[in-house]
């Protein structure tokens, strides 16, 4: 079976936020691919924005997305990424895209500040969340619902799940993996990118 993961880019966005999912899942899928060089692959990713035109992620690095919301809202995994997400929250058609997509994908995850945009899209509506620390108190004010944690690296309800900042989705990252493809397979992934994983939240 193949997961298809999408991940949405615009402008702004934290660089490893969306980068850091993105070699999760594609490591993942090479990884397993090693071993069972016959199957399809186990992941497919890509990023998508509003439109077509080049976007500038917050530090200056530039992102050619792989399609865009017109193409359409099925995915399998669905990763919002954070960042400064002041113009995508007050985006309609970037709101309505989170909502349509996370309606029909299995898993949906955030990181850092993209819990905002879950939330802005009703994704999130109540129960325990997490976001980047300087932003708990933003997050909590606006959606007063939310329960709003700390001192986690990630937060699962149901189907969603949120990150702390940046390097925290990596983590969880390796996590969805491991929920979807089982433990061993994101531990390889997590060697094979020499990264000292933290397996739990």
């Amino acid at each position: 079976m193949t997961h298809q993961v999408t991940i949405l880019v615009f402008h702004d966005v934290e660089a490893l936020d969306f980068a850091g999912p993105y070699e999760v899942f594609t490591t993942a899928s090479r990884v397993h691919g090693r071993s069972h060089p016959h199957d399809p692959p186990l992941f497919t990713t890509k990023c998508i924005a509003a439109c077509a035109d080049r976007i500038r992620a917050r530090a200056g690095l530039s992102i050619n997305p792989d399609g865009t919301f017109a193409d359409g809202t099925s995915t399998d995994v669905l990763i919002i990424p954070g960042g400064v997400v002041d113009g995508p929250l007050a985006c309609p058609q970037t709101i309505a895209w989170i909502a349509a997509t996370a309606a029909t994908a299995t898993t949906v995850a955030s990181v850092c500040t993209g819990a905002f945009l879950l939330a802005r899209s009703g994704v999130l509506t109540h129960g325990p969340v997490t976001t980047h620390w300087e932003d708990v108190e933003d997050l909590q004010r606006m959606f007063p619902a939310l329960q709003v944690q700390t001192g986690k690296r990630w937060i699962t309800q149901g189907h969603t799940t949120t990150s702390a900042g940046i390097s925290a989705g990596i983590d969880m990252c390796l996590h969805l993996v491991a929920t979807l493809a089982g433990l061993e397979l994101a531990t390889r992934t997590a060697r094979q990118m020499d990264y000292a994983w933290q397996a739990q939240p």
